[in-house]
């Protein structure tokens, strides 16, 4: 049985020009201690696939399909319920610690809140332990620093805090939505070198949710690429990127700078992202695609399994691809 099930996840949002359809059927799992990147544009589904499975949909949205933890549906859970899972199972790093943090409240309460609510600790020995989780994820000086405030401490500092306060109930998952958004790339080494470390002490399984193809190479087991809330290639990651068998993912990996390119401008992929109210009845990639076929646009593709542990969704076929 594997830690965390997906099946058939679709998420919509009732808005004043009718429903849009953020995630369109997808499936997907992963296993304990594995490492799994769900990757693509801005607007693919990725975040709100995660927001699905905690509950975290804005008021407007709604899911449908099964979200299944050790085997529990999360989805059809009782929130008191599914708040004890929240807190104590599955942790959530989000992309902004600025606006994830209380800017009132000093690190220590916020951090000993979490410990006092989910593990019935002593106000003393929870910010004791916040201080030892700070020290884990390497902010110096943790002991003095811990009663300072969010604003005082630069953006990488704020983003480690968050990752030690989603750690503070010891998760078997974590899911981190774009954890390096808006950091130099210095910062952004550490922290993914941050996230692997806690992986191996920890034995946490990761989901990294990003549109940073540049990170992914070296953390993760397994890369799924989404598109208009749709599945359009899933592998172990040194297939995906050494192969790619869909031409959006491919498309991806071209507009990423490399040292090993000859090259005076970056590769493009041409279109506009999809509207998400208006999807086409095929293959959402269809009107950008430089492979398109004339049943693109009118017949999804399924999603099929290939090479033993790879699935792709076209139907162009992979030599064409490549």
């Amino acid at each position: 049985m594997r830690l965390l099930e997906i099946e058939d996840l679709k998420v919509t949002f009732r808005t004043n020009d009718g429903p849009v359809n953020a995630v369109n059927g997808i499936s997907l799992g992963i296993d304990v201690g594995e490492t799994l990147a769900i990757v693509g544009e801005s607007g693919s589904g990725k975040s709100q696939t995660a927001f699905a499975a905690m509950g975290l949909l804005a008021q407007n949205g709604a899911a449908t399909g099964r979200v299944l933890y050790d085997g529990k549906d999360l989805l059809s859970m009782r929130t008191s319920d599914l708040n004890k899972i929240r807190s104590q199972e599955i942790s959530m790093i989000f992309q902004d610690p600025m606006t994830s943090l209380n800017p009132y409240m000093r690190i220590s309460d916020q951090m000993a809140e979490v410990l006092m609510l989910h593990k019935g600790m002593s106000k003393s020995d929870a910010v004791k332990e916040a201080v030892r989780m700070l020290d884990a994820v390497r902010i110096p000086d943790a002991a003095s620093r811990v009663t300072m405030y969010p604003h005082e401490f630069s953006g990488g500092m704020r983003q480690r805090i968050m990752i030690a306060m989603s750690l503070l109930c010891r998760p078997r998952l974590l899911i981190a939505d774009e954890p390096t958004t808006a950091l130099d790339v210095t910062v952004q080494a550490q922290i993914m070198d941050l996230l692997g470390d806690i992986r191996r002490d920890f034995g946490t399984a990761v989901i990294l949710i990003t549109h940073d193809l540049g990170i992914v190479a070296g953390f993760c087991d397994r890369t799924l690429v989404m598109y208009g809330g749709q599945i359009m290639e899933e592998g172990p990651t040194e297939a995906v990127f050494g192969k790619p068998s869909h031409p959006y993912t491919k498309g991806l990996l071209q507009a990423v700078p490399r040292l090993d390119r000859d090259q005076t401008t970056l590769e493009t992929i041409s279109g506009e992202p999809p509207d998400m109210s208006r999807l086409p009845k095929g293959c959402p990639f269809s009107p950008r695609c430089a492979l398109v076929r004339d049943n693109c646009a009118t017949v999804k593709p399924a999603l099929e399994a290939f090479d033993g542990d790879r699935r792709r969704a076209c139907h162009v076929t992979i030599k064409e691809v490549a």
